[in-house]
C-alpha cells in the first residue's frame, strides 16, 4: 500500500460490472474460509478496567488516580465520575463531554451513544504530567469544549458527509471513497484499488517532514482507503506527525500493517501473530480512539492488511469500530461485508490481532 500502483485501462460498462459481481463473490468467498469454532470474545467496559497502582491525589473538587495495563491516570469529578483518561506515552486523550450518537441508517441498525471526546494532546502523557503547565493549559482549553474531536473528524467521511473547504477552497471533507474501480480482470483482484492517501482526497502536494512530496493522482480524488483515512483523521485533521511511507520519517506510518509494528504509540493488545490463534482475548482495555489492526487477506502473507478506530459500545452493547472499506467505498461502521463489532464471532473481531493508542 505504501507505493501508487500503475493506472490501469478503461473497460466497457458490461466487462465492469463482470469483475464488480467477480469481486463480491470473492469478497463472500474469503469470508467462508475464516477459522470456526473461535471463542466468542465479550467487552466489559472501556474505560473502568485495571488495577490501581497507587493512591488517589485530589486537586480542587477533582481526583486523580493510576490504574495499570496500561498505565494510565484517571482524572475523577467530585461526583467519582471518570472526567479524563491519559495513558502513558500516548498523546490520544478521553475526556468526557455532551452526550452524541454515531450512526449510519443506510448501513447498519447499531447507534453509538457516548460521551467519550477523543482529543490529541500536545506532548505525550507520564505520570505526574497533571502539574506540568502545558497539561494545565491544553485542558483548560478541552475540557467543556465542543470543538470538532476526533470521532468528529471520523464522521465527515462517511456517505453523505456535507463538502468542507478551507480558506484556499480545497475540499478537505465530505463523502470519501475508499479508492477507485479495479478494472484490472487480474483474477483475485479486489472491487476497489487500494494506496489512496489523504493528499488523494484533498487533490493538492503534500510535503512531509522528511523532504517527501505527496503527489495526488487524480483519479484517487475524494479517494482515502483503510491506513489513508486514519491518516487524514488523526494526521491531516488532529495534527498527529505523519510518515511519508513506512520507512522514512517519524510519525504515523503509511500503511495498517506499518502502523501495527512501529514504535509509535502504545500497543495495547501486543501483536502476537497473524493467524488465528493469534486472536488477542482481553479486549477490555480498548478504549475510545484506538487503533485496531486486522488480517483479512491470506494473500497478503505476514502482512496485516486493515486497520480501524474503536468507536464505543453500541446500544446493544457491542464494541463498534469505523474504518475504510471497499465494500462500502469509504468509511464506514456498518455491516456490509462483516458487522463492525470487535467482540463475539464476526468476520472482523475473529481476524483482529492487534491494537495501539497513540
Amino acid at each position: 500500500m505504501a507505493g501508487k500502483k500503475k493506472s490501469r485501462p478503461v473497460v466497457t460498462g458490461l466487462v465492469l460490472l463482470a469483475l464488480v459481481g467477480t469481486s463480491g463473490y470473492l469478497t463472500l468467498e474469503l469470508r467462508k474460509q475464516d477459522e470456526q469454532g473461535v471463542t466468542e470474545v465479550r467487552n466489559v467496559g472501556v474505560l473502568e478496567g485495571g488495577r490501581s497502582t497507587g493512591g488517589s491525589t485530589a486537586t480542587g473538587k477533582e481526583t486523580w488516580s493510576r490504574l495499570e495495563n496500561p498505565e494510565r491516570s484517571v482524572l475523577r469529578g467530585s461526583d467519582g465520575q471518570i472526567k479524563a483518561v491519559f495513558t502513558d506515552g500516548a498523546r490520544t486523550a478521553t475526556l468526557t463531554g455532551p452526550a452524541r450518537t454515531f450512526q449510519e441508517p443506510t448501513s447498519t441498525a447499531s447507534k453509538v451513544s457516548t460521551t467519550d471526546w477523543v482529543r490529541l494532546m500536545p506532548e505525550p502523557w507520564k505520570k505526574g504530567a497533571e502539574g506540568q503547565k502545558w497539561f494545565k493549559d491544553w485542558y483548560a482549553e478541552y475540557k467543556d469544549s465542543k470543538e470538532d474531536d476526533v470521532f468528529a473528524f471520523a464522521f465527515q467521511y462517511v456517505a453523505g458527509a456535507p463538502e468542507k473547504k478551507d480558506a484556499q477552497g480545497t475540499v478537505y471533507a465530505g463523502d470519501a471513497n475508499f479508492g477507485p474501480l479495479n478494472t484490472s480482470g487480474a483474477e483475485g483482484g479486489d472491487l476497489r484499488l487500494e494506496q489512496s492517501d489523504f493528499y488523494d482526497y484533498l487533490g493538492v502536494q503534500y510535503p512531509f517532514r522528511d523532504g517527501v512530496v505527496g503527489q495526488p493522482e487524480g483519479a484517487r480524488a475524494r479517494s482515502i482507503d483503510c491506513s489513508g483515512f486514519i491518516r487524514m483523521v488523526l494526521g491531516y485533521r488532529a495534527r498527529f506527525p505523519l510518515m511519508s511511507s513506512d520507512n522514512s520519517g517519524d510519525g504515523l506510518p503509511r500503511t495498517a500493517n506499518g502502523m501495527a509494528r512501529s514504535k509509535v504509540g502504545v500497543d495495547i493488545l501486543p501483536l502476537a501473530g497473524v493467524t488465528a490463534k493469534d486472536r488477542p482475548s482481553a479486549i477490555d482495555q480498548l478504549q475510545p480512539g484506538d487503533l485496531a489492526f486486522f488480517k483479512l487477506d491470506t494473500r497478503t502473507g505476514e502482512r496485516l492488511d486493515h486497520v480501524g478506530m474503536v468507536l464505543g459500545h453500541d446500544t446493544e452493547g457491542h464494541l463498534i469500530f469505523v474504518s475504510s472499506r471497499e465494500e462500502v467505498n469509504g468509511p464506514t461502521i456498518g455491516d456490509v461485508g462483516g458487522v463492525s463489532r470487535l467482540d463475539g464471532n464476526g468476520y472482523y473481531a475473529k481476524t483482529l490481532r492487534s491494537a495501539k493508542r497513540l
